[in-house]
């Protein structure tokens, strides 16, 4: 019989071994992962896309920025040689409200017709001179004009004249600030800067900016709506915005000068950005003499003439004799007694072909070479057809009586 000492258990030395080996072990493994783990986190920045480190910088840059601003409201004033212009000119532009009385049948009470804007050019004693456009007055039976500062003043229209679209208006200076400067259209360029100021809509003391966009331009103008070109209107064209209620109003330089009077805008849908006025030094000599006479005095011919283009070519030939290639020209329909035409020996239907050596295309080409180039009192050399036959005659121009 085997007898064993307690002290003597070899059999149970590998329990005693596995019970600290297994957790040494498990240990390790979990000492190992903490540091991987610890790893990973300082080096998470560099394992970011670009976008989101670079987003985590300017986010901290901004953090830090703020915390060294110091807000402070800023006060801008904005000053500059246009606004300085439009101060010292707009109180000379105003507007003009066409006043026209009722049918007497119903209502003897006037009513606003139409508006537009006018400018003073000129103070003179206790009256002030307003000038606008013949057609924002046209058929007025009273005149306002409303100052810079909102008064509404009555107004004498002292003359109109349709060739140049001008009026002018008379009115008490004692609530007039001052009048505008005059310049010089004559040496204004294609693309200088100008400021038009008017009551476009009824908007007092409008401003828009632009450039003259061409000079020398010519516009055709229809003054009986008969779809033909009556007058060609010599006009500089802009791209500053005019509207309806532009018209009258200042073109003005950068001097701050008047350079030209607002008259016309091509409507079109389809156009934008072409507005005209009527250059300044055309428009003065007409201002005064509609000042001093209430109208404007041309030369007269005294016929009553149409253009030829106008009639059918076979007319041409059958009625008035003319020889073939003759298109262009005027055929007198009828002549005042008296007049330089019947003193000069000019019949009906005789065919004006020239002008002092110019030629004459149509009407509105005989009436600029007679109401532009020439004066009261001048002689005319006309070329004209007779029966086939050509002719010249010399006329001296008067004023209509």
């Amino acid at each position: 019989m085997d007898y064993f000492d307690d002290q003597h258990r070899e059999p149970e030395k590998p329990k005693r071994r596995a019970s600290w080996l297994l957790p040494a072990i498990l240990g390790g493994i979990i000492g190992a992962g903490i540091v991987l783990l610890v790893a990973y986190g300082l080096d998470r920045d560099s394992l970011m896309p670009n976008d989101q480190s670079q987003q985590g910088e300017a986010t901290q840059l901004a953090a830090d920025s703020d915390q060294n601003l110091n807000l402070q409201n800023v006060s801008v004033d904005v000053q500059s040689g246009i606004t300085e212009i439009v101060d010292e000119t707009a109180p000379a532009v105003v507007g003009v409200v066409n006043l026209q009385q009722g049918d007497a049948l119903f209502s003897q009470e006037e009513s606003t017709a139409g508006s537009g804007s006018g400018v003073i050019y000129k103070k003179e004693g206790d009256k002030a001179y307003v000038v606008t456009n013949h057609h924002v007055v046209e058929g007025a039976t009273d005149v306002d004009v409303i100052l810079h500062n909102g008064v509404e003043v009555s107004a004498n229209l002292l003359g109109s004249d349709v060739f140049t679209d001008l009026a002018v208006l008379e009115m008490d200076a004692s609530r007039v600030e001052q009048a505008i400067e005059i310049g010089t259209s004559s040496s204004v360029k294609t693309g200088e800067p100008v400021i038009a100021i008017g009551d476009p809509l009824g908007f007092s003391g409008s401003v828009t900016q632009g450039i003259i966009s061409g000079v020398n331009r010519t516009v055709p103008q229809d003054f009986n709506g008969d779809g033909r070109a009556d007058w060609q209107a010599d006009v500089m064209q802009t791209d500053a915005a005019i509207n309806p209620g532009n018209s009258g109003g200042a073109l003005i330089n950068m001097a701050g000068q008047l350079i030209g009077i607002n008259s016309m805008k091509i409507a079109e849908s389809s156009v934008e950005g072409i507005g005209f006025a009527i250059p300044v030094d055309s428009a003065v000599p007409v201002m005064e003499q509609l000042e001093r006479n209430g109208q404007v005095e041309r030369p007269y011919l005294g016929v009553e003439a149409y253009s030829l283009n106008e009639i059918p070519a076979s007319e041409r030939t059958e009625h008035l004799g003319l020889p073939d290639g003759i298109e262009n020209g005027v055929y007198i329909w009828s002549i005042e007694a008296l007049s330089p035409a019947a003193s000069a020996g000019l019949q009906e239907l005789d065919v004006i072909t020239e002008l002092d050596g110019q030629s004459i295309e149509d009407m509105t080409s005989l009436r600029k070479h007679l109401y532009e180039d020439k004066q009261i009192g001048d002689k005319m050399t006309v070329t004209y057809y007779r029966d086939g036959e050509k002719n010249e005659t010399t006329v001296t121009l008067s004023s209509q009586q």
